[in-house]
């Protein structure tokens, strides 16, 4: 195991095949600055550049996992151009919706660990993750109506894939907090643990010995699958299984299975 280094707002570390990425701003509940957007991005860019690595864990220090955009960084000074200078349009093309769609195109799959309270847009980082494990303290809030504004980075689309039209609406309209237990029975998350982080680590770690090309594959169909006819649903499923049919792990896991031995997959 690494010892974490700091890349400004996030830490970062590797645990055997596992990146562990760590918004770090815990006075802020990790709430995000552009800044911490691009810290995120270059730990995930260390992850990407590393063969070795073939999952990822996204946490939060201190006792929240992230409080979403900080809006300290907004300009409400009394003057001209304040509805330009509050915009939050630009914050989301420029940071949140790029971190959004580079957690969907990441390489290997991702294990958000929900340490504690997933406000705005950090439900939606969250959500973003391929699996989520939360803390039995951990919430999740859907802030934006209290402060005029609609769920982002994803947060509306994600709500209804996960939860259907009437949850996901009830709590976009009235920002009610969704604790863990309910998350997890609602579908919103995977699983609650005592110990989120190890246990997002250890399932990390599992993924992390599977034929990584065949996970990546997976999500993408499975994100996709509501955009398709069931036609063109089977198309793409030939597609893939083409497509993966010509890696060494898929060779690997057939000759392995034939032969009653463990498969010894390398992500390729």
């Amino acid at each position: 195991m690494t010892e974490p280094t700091t890349v400004a707002a996030v830490l970062y570390s590797e645990q055997g095949a596992v990146a562990v990425a760590t918004l770090n701003r815990p006075q802020s509940l990790n709430s995000f600055t552009r800044q911490m957007h691009r810290d995120l991005w270059a730990a995930l860019d260390r992850a990407e550049a590393n063969p070795a690595i073939r999952a990822l864990v996204i946490t939060g220090a201190g006792r929240g996992f992230c409080a979403g955009a900080d809006l300290s960084e907004f300009d409400f000074t009394p003057g001209p151009d304040l509805v330009a200078r509050a915009n939050p349009g630009p914050v989301i093309e420029q940071a949140f919706n790029p971190t959004a769609r580079r957690l969907q195109r990441l390489r290997m799959p991702t294990i958000a660990a929900v340490n504690g309270v997933a406000a705005g847009a950090g439900a939606s980082l969250a959500m973003a993750c391929d699996i989520a494990i939360a803390a039995p303290g951990a919430s999740f809030i859907q802030a934006f109506s209290k402060i005029g504004l609609i769920p982002d980075a994803g947060g509306s689309w994600f709500l209804v894939e996960r939860l259907g039209l009437a949850r996901a609406m009830a709590l976009a309209l009235t920002g009610d907090k969704l604790a863990a237990a309910q998350a997890r029975e609602w579908g919103l998350i995977w699983d609650v643990a005592d110990d989120c982080v190890a246990a997002a680590t250890a399932l990390a770690q599992r993924l992390a010995a599977m034929p990584t090309k065949a996970l990546v594959a997976t999500r993408l169909l499975l994100r996709e699958a509501g955009t398709r006819s069931f036609d063109a649903q089977l198309d793409a499923e030939r597609d893939a299984q083409s497509a993966l049919g010509r890696t060494h792990d898929y060779i690997e896991g057939v000759i392995a299975f034939l032969e009653k031995r463990p498969a010894r997959f390398k992500g390729e």
